[in-house]
């Protein structure tokens, strides 16, 4: 599998981290993506060997519960992305019993024009149940106290999660098949060249480009995109970490893969997600004259995007209402007053 042409940069790497000593304020801190090498390497999965032998022990916790598995057809070549017209997925999904697909993949490990299968962000705690008290990160820093991470399992052979992003921060495990990270600054959405908003594969939009076979004439920004981006190369036991919006092309490299990764975001749980902001400013603002919208960008750089106490500083602490700091019941007020109004 080629790599991603013209992008020399390495994502950094450290190594000897010990695994109830991750660095996780260094790593929160850098807002860079960063290998720790070998840090799972000790995981039950990461040890079982053959893909054989890693297929028998994810089954030891499996209950039978359907999971959802994307399929795609051998001649897209492991990419899952968008029909030619852009108005549909060019895969299908379906729900059926682990176990099986598990022994579909190993069956044709062999086969080099196989169908896809991706069995993706699947809940390890939900579907299997116990894996975590073998195959564990030590999460020994405060911030998971308030905002514990979502863990999730990602399986199947060979295919490519087209760049995307994300609005968590990730930790990424390879424990099975080698992956290949291929990572952009969140300024580089402008040279990825995003598809539609509607439809995606887990709510975020995916690139139009193939950063494999750059077509430069049609998708001209993506050599400022690889100027910028980064590649990280994992092998079972590796662990990479990369910030939230940070985007990022996956690609499982072997005929059987497994990755579990941790989402967490240190945000309060009352705040709401940007991305019903950005639907709303699609609503009100984006088709604004220009005098309008350069007026609301000095206007959001004030309230939102400037320093979080500014607006309300010259004002009487009783007086700041919602430009004071927000907690949970202000946003439950605030969230009560735009639904009023978005139904007028």
């Amino acid at each position: 599998m080629p790599i991603a042409q013209n992008i020399a940069r390495k994502t950094r790497v450290l190594e000897g981290i010990e695994p109830d000593s991750i660095p996780y304020d260094e790593l929160m801190a850098t807002s860079q993506p960063v290998i720790l090498k070998g840090l799972v390497r000790d995981w039950p999965l990461v040890r079982a060997g053959s893909p054989t032998d890693a297929v028998d022990y994810l089954k030891r916790f499996y209950q039978s519960r359907p999971v959802v598995v994307f399929i795609g057809q051998p001649e897209h070549k492991g990419r899952f992305g968008y029909t030619e017209d852009v108005t549909q997925l060019d895969f299908e999904s379906d729900r059926g019993r682990l176990d099986e697909y598990l022994d579909i993949i190993i069956a044709l490990l062999e086969e080099d024009e196989a169908p896809t299968f991706y069995i993706g962000s699947t809940d390890v705690d939900t579907f299997l149940p116990g894996f975590r008290s073998e195959n564990d990160l030590v999460l020994n820093h405060a911030m998971f106290e308030a905002n514990p991470p979502l863990v999730g399992a990602w399986i199947g052979n060979r295919s490519t999660a087209l760049a995307h992003y994300d609005m968590s921060n990730n930790i990424a495990c390879c424990l099975v098949g080698r992956r290949r990270f291929t990572l952009f600054p969140p300024d580089q959405i402008r040279n990825l060249y995003p598809g539609p908003l509607e439809p995606t594969p887990g709510g975020q939009v995916l690139t139009m480009t193939d950063i494999n076979a750059p077509d430069f004439e049609r998708f001209p920004g993506l050599r400022e995109a690889f100027e910028a981006g980064e590649v990280a190369d994992l092998e079972p036991g590796d662990v990479l970490y990369y910030p939230a919006m940070w985007w990022h092309e996956v690609e499982a490299r072997d005929g059987f893969n497994v990755m579990v990764n941790y989402w967490w975001n240190t945000s309060p749980q009352f705040m709401d997600t940007p991305q019903n902001t950005l639907l709303h400013a699609l609503l009100s603002l984006r088709d604004r004259p220009e005098q309008e919208k350069r007026a609301w960008r000095a206007v959001f750089d004030y309230y939102v995007f400037g320093p979080a106490d500014r607006a309300g500083a010259h004002l009487p602490e009783a007086a700041r209402g919602n430009l004071g700091p927000m907690d949970e019941m202000k946003a439950r007020r605030l969230r009560a007053q735009l639904l009023r109004k978005l139904n007028r």
